[in-house]
């Protein structure tokens, strides 16, 4: 693509050469650059990409788009921008063709329930007879096509490329999380979205945004590029998010007045029950997955595709029609009898766990067991919050690793631990070890949460990442405990 059309609706300045040259592919790596690339030097949080500028140039950049002054100018075209996180995401647009300008996106945004949501819209939205992509945590889609996701939300380059693959493959909605990381980021720059969904605002990457404030401003952005912003009223930063987001909003809730509104809620070990009213009609919805903050899940999921145009009884179909989300209150014992239940859920945030915890012991008709860490290199404030959630909460608490990555395992749960009031406790590092302790320790009508790793299918211990899915794990320890160690 010639740089001049590249740069369309970005602001520049040519610092070096001209922009009527033409442009085989954008890069943001250095090491990634062939020949006739352009180099968009992005600055990160580990390192400056202004700083392989030079190294750019010797892999073979045509053109390098920065954003600094630099000592030693390249012998190539260079551009300058105010912000190169800006100008990439339009680049990324005007390459693939600004796809999402020939799909609608929905967005969802909040610290629990992003990728529940997700899934539950486009079951509904394909309920309603329309092609969806979905890109999220756990894997990215294009209609039935799985594609493997390596974070929440992509750099806007390759948030573009699936943008582009999606419209190519005729998807007439991507919904999709949009994370505070990307918002801040500028990764979603330039994307407008039909809806975007405020699920929650709890504690969370503090260790990223540094105040709560920064954080919310961040999920804000969100609300900023939407033509209906779709909030959560029950919570209570969904009320700030209504006063301070523009255009059209709607809200839902369960505990109180709103638009689309949540009520006679009846949970159980495997879904929950409850009626959802929308402009006076009422449908009754039987949910696959429980917990109170799921059947919330379902009403900004609802409340996104009724704004769309789509009905209350395709609505109703939709969400009954979708089976539990991996790794998100997930009970992997259903093929087994044990007498108890095992939960998987992600929850590896203070909210997060009092939600599971919480929905779970609604159908506990026994001892509640919880096996649960923190991981490492992450916000430690909300670890003795955790510590003290995870005991109080649960008859019994099995403390353990999580992903320690970089950190000590034994230091993060020291800082669990002073947060912990009862001695109601154990202590085994060893994950897999302790999920057995937890199941050993089970009886009829018990259920163990095991929280913190949800979909994940490997932990990171040391800096390495080795292999650990929890469903591989359980039904190991099944087989284990029923023919005997």
């Amino acid at each position: 693509m010639n740089l001049k059309k590249l740069l369309d609706n970005v602001e520049y300045k040519i610092i070096r050469g001209n922009n009527d040259l033409d442009i085989r592919e954008i890069q943001y790596d250095s090491r990634e650059i062939e020949k006739g690339d352009v180099f968009v030097c992005i600055r990160g949080y580990v390192t400056d990409g202004h700083r392989y500028i030079g190294n750019a140039c010797k892999n073979g950049a045509s053109a390098v788009v920065l954003s600094e002054d630099v000592e030693s100018m390249p012998q190539c075209t260079v551009i300058k921008v105010k912000d190169t996180r800006k100008a990439l995401a339009l680049m990324a647009s005007n390459y693939y063709g600004n796809p999402s300008k020939k799909m609608k996106i929905i967005g969802v945004t909040g610290t629990n329930g992003k990728t529940t949501s997700t899934f539950m819209v486009k079951s509904i939205l394909e309920a309603a007879g329309y092609k969806v992509g979905l890109i999220g945590t756990i894997s990215n889609y294009i209609g039935d096509k799985k594609i493997p996701s390596h974070r929440t939300t992509p750099e806007s380059l390759e948030l573009q490329k699936l943008f582009g693959q999606m419209v190519k493959e005729s998807v007439d909605y991507c919904v999709m999380e949009t994370s505070s990381h990307s918002l801040y980021l500028d990764r979603t720059y330039g994307v407008k979205f039909c809806e975007a969904i405020f699920t929650n605002l709890t504690r969370d990457h503090l260790d990223f945004h540094k105040t709560f404030e920064n954080y919310y401003r961040a999920k804000l952005i969100l609300f900023q590029n939407a033509f209906n912003s779709i909030i959560n009223v029950d919570d209570s930063y969904g009320e700030r998010v209504y006063r301070d987001a523009p255009g059209h909003k709607v809200t839902y809730a369960i505990d109180r007045q709103a638009d689309v509104r949540g009520s006679n809620l009846n949970v159980h070990s495997r879904g929950i029950n409850f009626n959802v009213s929308y402009e006076g009609s009422t449908e009754s919805v039987n949910l696959n997955i429980p917990g109170k903050y799921n059947a919330m899940n379902a009403l900004g999921s609802a409340a996104a595709c009724l704004c769309e145009g789509i009905d209350l009884g395709t609505v109703k179909k939709g969400l009954e029609s979708m089976e539990a989300v991996p790794g998100r209150c997930e009970i992997v014992t259903k093929p087994y009898d044990l007498g108890y239940e095992v939960v998987v859920d992600f929850a590896h945030t203070p909210d997060g766990l009092e939600n599971i915890l919480k929905t779970a012991r609604e159908f506990t008709a026994g001892k509640l067991i919880c096996v649960f860490g923190c991981g490492g290199d992450r916000d430690n404030t909300k670890r003795p919050i955790m510590g003290k959630i995870g005991t109080e909460l649960s008859d019994f608490a099995v403390i353990t690793s999580d992903n320690p990555r970089t950190e000590e395992p034994m230091s993060i749960i020291d800082e669990i631990l002073s947060g912990v009031k009862k001695n109601n406790y154990t202590v085994i590092e060893n994950r897999r070890e302790a999920i057995k302790e937890a199941m050993k320790m089970a009886g009829k009508g018990d259920v163990v949460v095991i929280a913190g790793k949800g979909h994940e299918t490997y932990q990171i211990l040391k800096g390495k990442t080795i292999h650990f899915d929890e469903r591989e794990v359980v039904a190991d320890i099944v087989r284990e405990l029923t023919i005997g160690d």
